[in-house]
């Protein structure tokens, strides 16, 4: 299993959000491209990069820290958040990203993202679905809607996605285990590749989730736990 270090933007700092509250936030860094470095110093084979002020404003405000963040490492950059056009798609992927995270335009404007699909593939393009009691949430989880999570990926299946980024967002940021009930459940009705978001707060939450690794499950993205040096990245790689 891929274990991915996250790097939530806001306002060009490093940050972590209490399921996904914007005023709910700890600064962990000032220097997120420095954070980058350390992470890909320790092993890590991939990076997740949220741009927060995109994700609830839908406009990027950090375009210029992202660029940096990718310019300055050797290892693939996923980006997300505030991704709301196809124009912000080739903008990212410009940057150098190797993919790019679409949620809200998949909801709001599923012709653009539809069009997204067919224009860069499902490998660039991954759909990301925040999920509140298996339902989607858009505009940075402020907004719910009626859609259940494994239809709205099937449908999206149909039309070329190949990998979700999962998130519950009942446990994000919250340290208190990935749901692994939703998660299974999800990835085998779905029947896509998943990258597993939030809630992870030690290895024992990693040795968990490795048991959903033959129903798709291959990849675990971990942010808060790192910061607050619940999990060492190094260590966690290596095991």
């Amino acid at each position: 299993m891929l274990l991915i270090p996250a790097i939530d933007l806001k306002q060009g700092k490093c940050v972590r959000l209490l399921q996904g509250q914007e005023e709910e936030q700890t600064i962990y860094s000032d220097d997120p491209v420095s954070q980058a470095l350390e992470f890909q110093k320790a092993g890590a084979q991939r990076l997740h990069l949220v741009d927060l002020d995109g994700a609830f404003r839908g406009r990027g405000e950090n375009h210029e820290t992202i660029g940096k963040i990718i310019s300055a490492l050797n290892i693939p950059v996923q980006v997300g958040g505030g991704i709301r056009t196809p124009e912000d798609v080739e903008t990212k992927l410009k940057l150098g990203a190797a993919s790019v995270i679409i949620g809200t335009m998949a909801v709001k404007n599923p012709e653009h993202f539809e069009q997204t699909l067919e224009t860069h593939g499902g490998d660039s393009v991954l759909l990301g679905i925040d999920a509140r009691n298996r339902r989607v949430a858009v505009e940075g989880w402020k907004e719910g809607t009626d859609l259940e999570d494994v239809e709205f990926a099937k449908l999206w299946k149909s039309k070329g996605v190949k990998r979700v980024i999962f998130t519950d967002i009942a446990r994000d940021g919250m340290l208190s285990g990935p749901n692994l009930e939703a998660l299974e459940d999800f990835t085998t009705r779905s029947g896509l590749n998943v990258t597993a978001s939030g809630g992870v707060s030690s290895i024992e939450d990693l040795k968990n989730l490795r048991r959903l690794e033959t129903s798709g499950v291959d990849q675990v993205i971990v942010g808060k736990a790192i910061y607050d040096g619940r999990i060492n990245l190094k260590e966690a790689l290596e095991c």
